[in-house]
């Protein structure tokens, strides 16, 4: 009975989807060595995780095998260039790099700190802050509306339970 008990705590799971703790690891490789039935659970477990991350695998689009060499041999190509440099060589591989974060980046400069909006911007802007403050007051309007309805029927139940109880 405890082998079923232990197939049915829901330590396989957590241990087929990576989530187990150290001990939790232990158990399970504990139980796997001296129970034969919780070794075939468990495999069958993993083969049925397997079947449904296969159902549900989304293929990659065509051009991500091209991405991963383009990326594996721009990494091939700066170990290669990690070689000591001569001092021509390293100055003009430092101006190479200058030029790459210049034409990466644009220079901004402003004489003020102050953003500049178009005029119709500015007339939308009003326009929601206008809406914005109406809204709120008619939100609170009715909000004072109905607590004022909610006492007056809080008043009339106890004049009914007054008559009810007169008759």
């Amino acid at each position: 009975m405890e082998i079923k008990q232990l197939i049915d705590s829901g330590l396989m799971e957590t241990y087929v989807m990576g989530v187990a703790t150290d001990d939790e690891i232990q158990q399970v490789l504990l139980a796997k060595k001296q129970f034969p039935e919780f070794a075939e659970a468990l495999t069958k477990l993993e083969m049925d995780m397997e079947i449904l991350a296969q159902s549900m695998a989304v293929p990659p689009t065509a051009n991500v095998l091209s991405k991963i060499e383009q990326e594996v041999n721009e990494i091939i190509l700066r170990e290669q260039n990690l070689k000591p440099y001569t001092e021509t060589e390293s100055k003009f591989k430092h101006a190479e790099q200058e030029k790459v974060k210049q034409d990466r980046y644009i220079e901004v400069e402003s004489e003020s700190n102050q953003m500049r909006i178009s005029k119709v911007w500015r007339w939308v802007f009003a326009a929601v802050f206008v809406l914005g403050k109406i809204f709120l007051g008619f939100a609170i309007y009715f909000y004072l509306e109905n607590r004022q309805a909610q006492e007056q029927i809080k008043d009339l139940k106890l004049e009914i339970n007054q008559i009810k109880t007169v008759k």
